[in-house]
């Protein structure tokens, strides 16, 4: 017990720091932050600094990397699934972002969510650790492109949701999961020194990843030969569907 309370304590402290990184400016001083800061002047910073709907909340190096792996499936029928509804207006943003033909589908644990379903996207009640629930929403979508899991962002959630969802990616999918600082924290299942964080985890991925070059029996068999690519920023890792094919090296040019 007295362990419980000190990890609720050190989150709780943990949580308090990531307070203080909030930008309480204008819409106006949010669009500057974002361009003068990070030098994003792409279409969701727009989308995002006169969005004047239901409530979004994003970290501001999110949009850049949003579009840096997104924007070759806008204006296209693409089927995304946002895990974590919320307020709603995340839904929102993707419609005006990936256009009309988009097939958007966001799941949420919370009932209240239900009232946004039909607006910018079909909505489904349930959790993301329900496999036969997630099964149903992929089937209902008829497949899906892109996940964007910014769910529960506890450790357990995330790594059931990322082995049971990432092989029914199309093959060309991607798979974004976002808000990984909670893979520091105990409350979330994580740690600095936890196996169960999140990028401790995908160190299996990336190993699977080289199997050409080592004899060792796969990390996460559920992915092995279809992750072709592994991306980790801050606080968000992206991963890349695609058939892995065995690696060919030649030599040309020279005297």
């Amino acid at each position: 017990m007295a362990q419980g309370g000190a990890t609720e304590r050190q989150d709780s402290r943990k949580l308090g720091r990531v307070r203080q990184f909030a930008f309480g400016g204008t819409p106006g001083e949010v669009r500057a932050h974002i361009r003068d800061t990070l030098g994003y002047t792409g279409p969701l910073l727009d989308l995002y600094c006169e969005h004047a709907g239901r409530v979004i909340t994003k970290w501001h190096h999110y949009l850049p990397l949003y579009d840096r792996y997104f924007a070759r499936f806008r204006g296209r029928p693409v089927r995304m699934l946002e895990i974590g509804v919320f307020k709603g207006g995340s839904l929102d943003l993707w419609r005006d972002y990936l256009g009309p033909e988009a097939v958007i589908y966001g799941i949420d644990i919370d009932p209240k969510c239900a009232r946004f379903d039909g607006i910018s996207g079909q909505v489904r009640i349930g959790s993301q650790d329900d496999l036969a629930f997630l099964d149903a929403v992929v089937e209902e979508m008829g497949g899906i492109d892109l996940v964007l899991d910014d769910g529960s962002h506890h450790m357990a959630h995330v790594w059931t949701t990322l082995r049971h969802l990432f092989p029914r990616l199309s093959p060309s999918g991607s798979y974004m999961i976002e808000d990984l600082h909670t893979a520091y924290w105990p409350r979330f299942g994580g740690g600095i020194e936890a196996e169960e964080n999140l990028f401790a985890r995908l160190r299996g991925v990336v190993d699977d990843l080289h199997f050409p070059y080592h004899v060792s029996a796969p990390r996460v068999p559920e992915l092995k030969g279809l992750v072709g690519g592994v991306h980790i920023h801050d606080s968000v890792a992206v991963l890349d569907r695609a058939e892995q094919k065995p690696p060919v090296f030649s030599k040309v040019g020279g005297a």
